[in-house]
């Protein structure tokens, strides 16, 4: 699952953040905060937004590291953070107002590209038309439960063990295995259709 940062040379950075060493912070930064995006960007499918739950990711870290125990392995405490930083823009989402057209209805969602960009603006004619593989793997993803979504995120895109999604989204491991498989059953059965129809 490509190269993520070793959890010693993790810890070891991390350790001198939180001594005081201010070029710790963003060797941490950038060793951790492209995977700490894409999963961001995964569990609010919204890339601008993934962005500014990274900011408040590394703000969290600077205000907590005090409680940081020195010498354990801060990158599932950094993703826990993160989890729960996009967790809270999630909630604010579901308390915001719909606003309604003059009609009183509902306004057409735009179209984005898995980029994070409008349909429209990206260059793959199959993406534009709305056929895109990557657009239906989305459609099928989107329409997981919630936490069957963050499992299969964590573990199976994201490489996470089990363990560290448990950890992550603060469930146990045997719940994170039977969310992850369900979610994988789930999305075989959606795109199995999607391919006959």
């Amino acid at each position: 699952m490509g190269t993520e940062p070793d959890a010693l040379e993790a810890a070891e950075v991390m350790a001198r953040y939180c001594r005081g060493d201010a070029a710790a912070f963003h060797r941490l930064y950038a060793m951790l905060a492209p995977r700490i995006l894409a999963y961001l960007t995964g569990l609010l499918g919204d890339r601008a937004a993934a962005e500014d739950a990274l900011q408040l990711t590394f703000l969290k870290l600077h205000e907590a590291r005090a409680s940081y125990v020195l010498g354990a392995d801060p990158i599932p405490w950094l993703y826990t953070i993160a989890h729960r930083t996009g967790l809270d823009e999630i909630r604010k989402r579901k308390r915001s107002r719909v606003r309604l057209s003059k009609d009183g209805d509902l306004p057409a969602e735009p179209a984005a590209h898995i980029t994070g960009t409008a349909a429209d603006a990206h260059p793959d004619p199959a993406d534009r038309a709305g056929g895109g593989a990557a657009a239906g793997a989305l459609a099928a993803l989107a329409q997981l439960p919630e936490n069957q979504r963050q499992a299969l995120i964590l573990t199976k895109v994201h490489g996470r063990s089990i363990a560290d999604a448990a950890m992550i989204t603060g469930s146990t491991p045997g719940a994170i295995k039977q969310r992850a498989h369900r979610a994988y059953v789930t999305l075989r059965e959606l795109l199995g259709r999607k391919e006959v129809a």
